[in-house]
């Protein structure tokens, strides 16, 4: 294989071996995993966190901490999964210090201008709607619920990413479905979807 040759071919290596070659000492292996990984890990830095500033600590403390244990994984779960529950964590672990309501930011830099004025406009109300419901959940529901309805994993996979029992992922799914019902339930009166 091309990993375990002098000429190292990043390339042409499993998650796996770039993992075991960073823990080797190869300079590049870590940042070729990581190019692999990244927009997923960013997009679940953002689903889990209430701000993107956030969600950008959040990350680059996870991909720290990766780095530094790098050699504690133990191949039970792919790497991705591994790096998946290490930025699941570190965004709970600033939640839990941060201990603030998410803020809005009401800056217009950062959102393009609507090219169909009220339909647009329509669609990026109802996200923030949906986005106000889901950031009311409680962390550790939105995490399992995200992990499961968003992100498609198994609940038996969500169990092993946040490192609890697959019965505590159900209930939390469960009872996060019934919170955001509650609180969405309005958006079935046909009036309320213009």
């Amino acid at each position: 294989m091309a990993c375990r040759e002098r000429s190292f071919v990043p390339d042409e290596c499993s998650d796996v071996e770039l993992l075991r070659a960073h823990v080797g000492g190869q300079g590049q292996a870590f940042a070729v995993l990581l190019g692999r990984h990244h927009d997923h890990l960013w997009q679940t830095a953002l689903r889990t966190s209430y701000t993107r500033e956030d969600a950008a600590d959040s990350l680059q403390d996870a991909l720290l901490a990766a780095h530094r244990t790098a050699a504690s994984f133990r191949g039970e779960a792919e790497v991705r999964s591994w790096l998946h529950a290490i930025v699941v964590n570190a965004c709970l672990d600033r939640i839990r210090r941060n201990k603030t309501r998410r803020a809005v930011s009401l800056s217009v830099e950062g959102m393009p201008e609507p090219r169909y004025g009220r339909d647009e406009m329509a669609e990026v109300e109802m996200s923030m709607v949906i986005d106000q419901a889901l950031f009311a959940l409680p962390p550790e529901q939105r995490t399992a619920l995200v992990a499961v309805d968003v992100e498609g994993y198994s609940v038996a996979e969500a169990a092993v990413l946040l490192g609890v029992a697959e019965g505590t992922i159900k209930s939390r799914c469960a009872r996060a479905r019934q919170r955001l019902k509650q609180r969405l339930d309005f958006l079935r009166d046909p009036g309320n979807r213009r």
